[in-house]
């Protein structure tokens, strides 16, 4: 099978990958071994040839890093992780915490495509009921109207011209939202998945916010592994913008380097950006003035990933009820669509 041919894992199937390849390292064999055992083990699965490239890559190379950036079917948040862990010498603790993250967002997955299928559903039912009220069963009423020899009075006329065009509107409001939903839903599938994370921020900033705590625990969780190593400052910053995709907070980390570059203590110049919260601010200058600031990171890295976690779960759990909410509301509207003309062709009789 040709690389550009091999399927991209799934969140689970990534944490797994992360989780096997950290008890390789943590049982002491060497990498190239534990992959060959991998991808021998995988021989009769549909990740056969992901697993026999990656182990062929780290034969070739002697590097996990390098054999997962060749085959480009690799996250990239997963792929520079890889390359800081190599560089610090930190693989193992890197890969225990990729399984963890895939982990923690395969359930969130499941999560949300459990809170919003039913919506979904319901909104494409409606669709096709609405539809065949509009299209199929006002025009028989007003058949049978007309065989009866009857016309429709004025005060009918109104209501079912109003009835219909409130009909028709809501029809083609709640068809946009479902079509949205699943336009969105197969794209982030794709290589444009950053574009629609983008959108979302835009236009729903509880997202937004939990977006900027999850690029402060990836900031903090690279620059504690890179200063516990021994790598200068300035150098961990630079290896951190690799692995963020938030452009914002990417700006951040390029505004720290400037602050110290200008001669700005590590501290003052990250409490410049507002990258973290006030009290974390505190906690870090303490950690610098007592020469424990990968330690503070740590910690830090450890808080937002918690808060981000759980601030996840909470609106997951807020997703399904508004859904229902907005559906009953839109359900309303449709049935005085249909009551209207109902009672204008009554009242004609």
């Amino acid at each position: 099978m040709k690389k550009n041919e091999m399927r991209s894992l799934s969140a689970a199937e990534l944490s797994t990958f992360c989780g096997q390849v950290a008890l390789i390292l943590e049982a002491g064999l060497p990498l190239y071994d534990g992959m060959e055992t991998l991808a021998g083990a995988e021989s009769d699965t549909e990740n056969s040839a992901v697993y026999a490239s990656a182990s062929k890559g780290v034969t070739e190379t002697g590097s996990l890093y390098q054999a997962l950036k060749e085959d480009n079917i690799w996250p990239d948040y997963l792929v520079e992780m890889v390359g800081i862990g190599e560089r610090s010498g930190q693989l193992e603790k890197v890969m225990r915490g990729l399984e963890a993250y895939y982990a923690r967002e395969d359930r969130i997955r499941s999560a949300v495509s459990s809170a919003i299928t039913y919506p979904l559903v319901l909104g494409a039912m409606l669709v096709v009921i609405v539809l065949i009220l509009l299209w199929l069963v006002l025009p028989v009423f007003r058949r049978v109207l007309s065989s009866m020899g009857g016309g429709m009075s004025e005060s009918g006329n109104v209501m079912m011209r109003i009835g219909v065009s409130i009909g028709w509107i809501v029809l083609a409001l709640v068809a946009l939202l479902v079509l949205a939903v699943i336009v969105g839903m197969v794209l982030m599938r794709t290589k444009h998945r950053e574009k629609v994370i983008s959108f979302v921020q835009k236009v729903f900033p509880p997202y937004r916010r939990l977006n900027k705590k999850l690029s402060a625990a990836r900031v903090a969780s690279v620059l504690s592994m890179m200063l516990s190593s021994g790598f200068p400052t300035d150098e961990a910053l630079e290896m951190t913008s690799h692995v963020l995709s938030d452009k914002e907070a990417a700006a951040k980390v390029s505004d720290i380097r400037a602050g110290l570059d200008g001669g700005k203590a590590f501290a003052d110049a990250v409490s410049d950006t507002q990258m973290f919260e006030e009290l974390h601010e505190r906690m870090l200058k303490m950690g610098s003035a007592t020469g424990c600031e990968d330690q503070v990171l740590g910690k830090l890295a450890s808080i937002y990933e918690e808060q981000v976690e759980d601030g996840i779960t909470r609106l997951v759990g807020i997703i399904e009820p508004t859904l229902v909410a907005l559906l009953s509301v839109v359900i309303g509207a449709v049935l005085l669509s249909v009551m209207l003309p109902m009672v204008g062709i009554l009242s004609s009789l």
